[in-house]
């Protein structure tokens, strides 16, 4: 025989406990977020000023791409992180193989970014002769 108080206290806990992790997913997404709006808002202005100053502007926008690119990465593992939050409550198979293809896709794009930061930072180490 069940207790039911058990099975009440179980329930309860286990509803309380996905809210909270929802939450959390939620506040993990919104960091990422500000990154990324950051992140583009101190690309725009590095932009803009290399318009203002006189130099090599292909070494600047290098280097603009390159810091933008790593800000994006970051903010890409903040995403990974909000979406196994999310699949540690996800009530069905459904939205579990939705999740994953979710993560699958920002894997793959973190992946070709770090190549490009990695292309672009070895460019930027060894100056052409």
């Amino acid at each position: 025989m069940t207790n039911p108080i058990g099975v009440l206290f179980s329930s309860v806990v286990k509803e309380h406990s996905q809210h909270v992790i929802l939450f959390l997913a939620d506040g993990i997404q919104l960091c990422a977020a500000v990154l990324i709006g950051l992140a583009a808002v101190q690309a725009t202005v590095r932009s803009l000023l290399i318009y203002v100053r006189p130099g090599s502007v292909e070494s600047a926008t290098d280097e603009i791409r390159l810091r933008l690119g790593r800000w994006l990465v970051l903010a890409l593992e903040f995403q990974v992180a909000a979406d196994i939050l999310r699949t540690a409550v996800a009530p069905n198979w459904n939205e579990i193989g939705q999740l994953a293809a979710i993560i699958v896709l920002r894997t793959v794009l973190n992946f070709f970014l770090q190549k490009e930061i990695a292309k672009a930072a070895r460019k930027g180490s060894n100056p052409p002769v």
